[in-house]
């Protein structure tokens, strides 16, 4: 997938299932001119940014790849319990997705932060992952990514 990204994204994130496969896709999205992305996986077994320990990074940037160690701490946020952090059914799933837009607090809402940061963060939109958190938190509580959602919804 990440590999062949069809609509030839110039930047992005790919989560991976293992640290040593992140480490590879990252090489070769480097190899193939990837100007800037993070290639990542959770040591919980998440292919995102987790909130519950440390996220494995690899960033490209200008033709290099640069391994990062990333915690909930390097996003200026709490960690997670993995039981926090659980889903459900479709109709468990869209409450929490529901309740995460309309700016209610709590593990759900910050893994969405930490994931959103990152790819703020690699669109340079932040020069670091705490204000790149702040500019999700913006988003969320100002009522703009569930107007996106709405407006997504209408389009289907």
């Amino acid at each position: 997938g990440p590999l062949t990204n069809p609509a030839g994204a110039n930047i992005q994130i790919a989560g991976a299932f293992s640290a040593q496969a992140a480490a590879l896709i990252a090489e070769s999205l480097n190899l193939l001119g990837l100007p800037r992305g993070f290639v990542i996986h959770g040591e919980d077994g998440l292919d995102e940014v987790t909130t519950t320990g440390i996220t494995h990074a690899f960033e490209i940037r200008g033709g290099q790849v640069t391994p990062l160690t990333l915690t909930p701490e390097s996003f200026g946020l709490p960690r997670a319990t993995p039981q926090s952090l659980l889903g459900g059914d479709i109709a468990q799933n869209t409450r929490i997705a529901e309740s995460i837009l309309n700016g209610d607090p709590g593990p759900q809402r910050d893994i969405v932060l930490a994931n959103a940061a990152l790819a703020l963060h690699a669109a340079d939109l932040a020069p670091a992952l705490p204000e790149a958190v702040a500019l999700a938190r913006i988003s969320i509580d100002s009522g703009l990514a569930l107007a996106k959602l709405v407006s997504l919804k209408r389009a289907k």
